[in-house]
């Protein structure tokens, strides 16, 4: 049967008259987000100045010359290079190999050394018909490596540019293979993730033309620098969004337990491109997902949550298990068992990625432990116990808006429970009235004043949990303290029907028709 993309996004839980709604796809969110974070920190096609297995660095710039007149230089020096490289190709006496690869050296030497590379003048003059050649099977080693790291860097340029490597791309594949010295298969492969970086278009021809099984293989040894280079592929390859490449990542045999072994003894740098291939698997299959959640993953992760402190990794470790925790109840119970003390040691984790400086992991954690607020009442009753509370109230005030609205699910979803049979949720009145005297009400007001309409809503349904949950008179009175009453009137020209006939129906109800809005 063919897998269906995972649907569910359980943060929502106090969204639609406080109901458990799930309201946005976890693929296109995490999916979404994760190229906006990863594409922040390191680019999606990445420029090869050093060889994968070569000390070969970059030839000095006369630091004198300006841009244009290094950027000229390098043109004239390129086109001469493609002429030289044709010549080798069409030599045939004593030392033509060597002939060749001197040629290739020179061009790649080019297209290594500036930080825009004369792309556009190697096309003009010929390069990839030549390059392709120099593909060819029973070619030295050394013509290959060369020939692929001109072809790398040829791809990570502007995509008319990635898109003139549709010849290549056939040989570039079947260079992965066994067949193939480490060093080759490399190289080819960051040739081939910097194609995959491009988008959808080049993705679908690499997928028709089966790179992603010997991709896939490449991530099975212990070797850090191949998988790394094939991790990051891999995860250009299967970003979506049709579910299908995830799904079929994950059924190729020993890709599991590699995955597992990298998460949890590589270093950083290789973690964190392992990371990102668990963060689409996870958006994006829910055979993926289904199947990682029974591992060991869940473990691995709240482990490198707690320990590591580099950003690059905790992003991609923090989004895979928010995916993990958005899955289906199913899913969810089997990562998140309250009394399990990875439950416990997810929350602490989570709070670490809260007091972070980093605006991503405040948001993003924020986000996880939403979803895990949504769940159990024993779930809610060890968040609420928790050291993330403070933090959370703390966010809830001082955080930037995207960060609040976040924050504020997690602290809504505390103070709910859904009743079986009955649209309307039950009332966790401990938690709400412990939050509100706290001094977390404010804040709710506030997201009632945004222009944003799911911040809005979010506001007024905790002031309605507020208003009918808060013992005695006590609820109206805090409302009308924190000017709850002047933000509801807000809506009494707004054109969203939804939120200007919540906000009547609560002041008529609580406040009496003085207060009364037209809707």
């Amino acid at each position: 049967m063919a897998d269906e993309a995972s649907t569910p996004h359980k943060r929502d839980s106090i969204k639609s008259s406080v109901g458990s709604v799930a309201a946005q796809k976890r693929r296109e969110h995490a999916v979404t987000v994760g190229k906006e974070r990863r594409e922040s920190l390191i680019r999606t096609k990445r420029l090869c100045r050093v060889g994968v297995s070569s000390g070969d660095a970059d030839m000095p710039v006369d630091d004198d010359m300006s841009m244009d007149e290094e950027q000229s230089v390098l043109e004239d020096q390129t086109l001469k290079a493609v002429e030289e490289l044709k010549h080798a190709i069409g030599y045939q006496g004593k030392g033509a190999t060597q002939k060749r690869v001197n040629a290739l050296r020179e061009l790649r030497r080019l297209l290594s050394k500036s930080e825009y590379p004369p792309v556009e003048a190697a096309l003009k003059a010929g390069a990839m018909t030549i390059l392709v050649q120099c593909l060819s099977f029973g070619s030295p080693d050394e013509q290959l490596l060369e020939a692929a790291w001109c072809l790398t860097n040829i791809a990570a340029g502007k995509p008319e540019e990635t898109k003139a490597l549709l010849p290549a791309l056939p040989l570039l594949i079947a260079h992965l293979g066994e067949k193939s010295t480490t060093p080759v298969s490399e190289q080819c492969a960051w040739a081939l993730g910097n194609v995959a970086g491009e988008g959808e278009e080049l993705r679908n021809v690499l997928l028709s033309q089966g790179a992603l099984l010997p991709l896939a293989r490449m991530m099975l040894p212990n070797k850090g620098s191949t998988v790394r280079t094939a991790a990051w592929a891999l995860s250009n390859l299967i970003k979506g969004p049709d579910p299908k490449p995830a799904t079929d990542l994950i059924r190729v045999d020993g890709v599991l337990d590699s995955i597992l072994r990298h998460l949890k003894k590589a270093d950083e740098e290789l973690a964190t491109e392992v990371a990102w291939v668990v963060v689409y698997l996870t958006a994006l299959s829910n055979n993926a997902t289904s199947m990682l959640a029974k591992s060991d993953l869940p473990q691995i992760l709240v482990d490198r949550l707690a320990s590591s402190n580099s950003l690059q990794l905790l992003i991609p470790v923090l989004r895979s298990l928010g995916n993990l925790v958005a899955g289906d109840t199913y899913v969810t119970n089997i990562i998140l068992i309250a009394g399990r003390e990875i439950t416990e040691n997810a929350i602490q984790a989570l709070a670490k990625c809260l007091r972070s400086e980093h605006r991503v992991l405040k948001k993003e954690s924020a986000w996880v432990l939403s979803n895990i607020a949504a769940g159990s009442i024993e779930h809610k009753q060890l968040i609420h116990s928790s050291e993330a509370v403070p933090l959370l109230i703390r966010l809830l005030s001082t955080a930037p808006f995207d960060i609040k609205k976040e924050v504020a699910y997690v602290l809504g979803n505390l103070c709910v429970a859904a009743n079986e049979g009955s649209e309307r949720p039950k009332l966790i009145v401990d938690h709400l009235v412990s939050l509100v005297g706290r001094g977390c009400l404010g804040g709710f007001v506030d997201l009632v004043r945004s222009a944003d309409i799911e911040a809005a809503r979010l506001g007024l349904q905790f002031m309605e949990l507020v208003l009918r949950g808060m013992p005695h008179s006590e609820g109206p009175k805090l409302v009308e303290a924190e000017d709850g009453i002047d933000a509801m009137e807000r809506f009494q020209f707004h054109e969203n029907e939804d939120l200007r006939n919540m906000a009547n129906e609560l002041v008529d109800k609580y406040f009496g028709e003085d207060y009364g809005l037209d809707s």
